[in-house]
């Protein structure tokens, strides 16, 4: 059986980390065009607190999740998460 952990994606906001597909930096064209639809269509979750937006999860419900830590701190996060659930 699985563990479901959380993902710390900052300033006290957590994700299901099984259920994360992507975590990417949000300066690129495509990625600005994937926060506008999601923001459209409800399914953008604003985790920054204020802050600066430093990277976008993609979950496996094609829910946006913005956070204003870095992609990579993030990145390192989940890895520590997963080994921690082997």
């Amino acid at each position: 059986m699985q563990k479901n952990g959380l993902l710390n994606i900052g300033f006290g906001n957590f994700v299901v980390s099984n259920r994360v597909i992507a975590i990417v930096n949000p300066t690129s064209s495509p990625m600005r065009r994937l926060r506008e639809d999601a923001r459209q269509a409800g399914r953008l979750i604003d985790a920054t607190q204020g802050r600066k937006t430093r990277s976008i999860i993609v979950s496996d419900s094609n829910h946006i999740i913005l956070s204003a830590i870095q992609a990579e701190t993030i990145g390192q996060r989940y890895c520590q998460e997963e080994e921690e659930n082997e």
